[in-house]
């Protein structure tokens, strides 16, 4: 993990990679939970023998969303700033789902500072001293 001294260090780094994440396996115990959280039971999903019948791979699939849900996870365990008392998900701008992750996938990510820029908060005072930061990353993999 790297740690940065303060903001201005993040805004330095802007188009370097910090450095990929630990891999996390996607079970199928995972992506059925997901499901159930999400509502989101399509047998793509969860059906495991139509799935062995019907799916190119043999196999069910996550859902695109649970792979985007790991974003923080792998973004936390490759980046940290001195003193920060809590983290926003800002958002997420331009998501392409470009491969299917199959039961039992594993994924990492690999992050880099795409950019980073000061933004003032909504508590902030007149003084145009910002007390909030926006910074956006970069992809991840499959294995």
């Amino acid at each position: 993990m790297r740690i940065f001294s303060d903001f201005n260090e993040i805004k330095s780094a802007v188009g370097t990679e910090i450095g990929a994440s630990d891999w996390i396996e996607v079970t199928q115990d995972r992506i059925n939970r997901f499901a159930e959280a999400t509502c989101d039971e399509q047998w793509i999903h969860v059906d495991q023998e139509r799935a062995k019948k019907e799916l190119p791979g043999g196999t069910t699939i996550a859902h695109g969303l649970l792979s985007l849900a790991l974003a923080p996870l792998f973004i936390r365990s490759v980046i940290g700033l001195k003193g920060l008392r809590t983290t926003l998900n800002y958002g997420a701008d331009r998501i392409r789902y470009l491969a299917p992750v199959p039961a039992g996938s594993r994924l990492r990510g690999r992050v880099t500072v795409a950019e980073a820029e000061d933004a003032l908060s909504s508590s902030s005072s007149n003084s145009g001293i910002p007390d909030a930061a926006r910074v956006a990353s970069g992809p991840g993999e499959i294995a």
